[in-house]
């Protein structure tokens, strides 16, 4: 999928570019594996702000996704590839030979007419879902799960692929997009193949208004706040922040700060940690 770039006839979009949607073969989606999301603003049950810089943007209906991939051994074609305004990833239609219909995240070079199967002792092929006992080694996958069951947790975005390592009894070791690299459980599965749309990254938004329309609000910077509002405000004029590193507007480090749990139970499982 390419990139294309606009006329400069304001400022706004002369370095806007946009996706061409050369893959997305159909433009609405299948009603009945849509559902409607309520917006909450960064709001948690109690209406206070847990996730700052979240409000209004487009109204979109949620597609729902099959990440657990457990209709084995029934054939299903794509039947067609779907934009999906909740993930940076394209999406599959697949129609299944008992008929149901199920959306899939699309993997890079999948296309229209493909058929794809899941479950054990099927050909190592791009889309098809199986457990990682039984994918070889070296194999590049995405749609990852961390439990089994309970559905495609890691690797989901648009141009993520993480590779087989090796398997040793009961676990398979994996490096994932980050740099790091875990044991999952040998019966997790995930699909083969990379994740579709991997021009995504090279997006560039452009625009304020485009940010506005994906839901995201402005941020302030904490050296133009009062010193009761952040712990860099305060002063005359431009002021510096007064401290010897950048901090969070509850007083935490900014920069490089490790807040994983050191006692988390998963911990374990990590064999080296993410890229820094």
């Amino acid at each position: 999928m390419g990139i294309r770039g606009f006329k400069p006839t304001s400022p706004a979009v002369r370095q806007m570019t946009v996706s061409t949607f050369e893959e997305i073969t159909k433009f609405t989606p299948e009603k009945a594996l849509t559902v409607s999301i309520k917006k909450n603003s960064g709001r948690n049950n109690q209406g206070k702000i847990t996730v700052r810089h979240r409000g209004g943007g487009t109204r979109v209906k949620y597609r729902t996704i099959d990440f657990k991939r457990n209709k084995d051994n029934v054939p299903a074609t794509v039947a067609a590839i779907e934009y999906d305004p909740n993930r940076s990833a394209n999406i599959a239609l697949l129609h299944y030979a008992d008929g149901e219909k199920r959306y899939i995240i699309a993997p890079h070079k999948i296309s229209v007419g493909d058929v794809i199967i899941s479950g054990e002792g099927h050909d190592i092929k791009i889309g098809n879902a199986m457990p990682l006992s039984n994918i070889p080694l070296g194999t590049m996958i995405h749609n990852l799960e961390l439990k089994p069951g309970k559905g495609a947790q890691l690797v989901r975005s648009a141009g993520n692929a993480a590779q087989l390592m090796a398997k040793e009894g009961k676990l398979a070791l994996v490096r994932l997009p980050s740099g790091e690299t875990r044991y999952v459980r040998i019966e997790c599965r995930a699909t083969i193949g990379q994740v579709g749309n991997i021009d995504h990254e090279n997006i560039t938004i452009g625009k304020a208004g485009r940010k506005r329309h994906m839901g995201i609000r402005p941020t302030v910077r904490g050296s133009v706040m009062n010193p009761n509002d952040h712990p860099h405000g305060g002063g005359e004029g431009r002021s510096p922040i007064g401290r010897p590193a950048p901090v969070t507007p509850w007083g935490k480090p900014a920069l490089g700060y490790k807040t994983r749990n050191k006692k988390k139970a998963s911990n374990s499982m990590i064999v080296s940690a993410r890229k820094k």
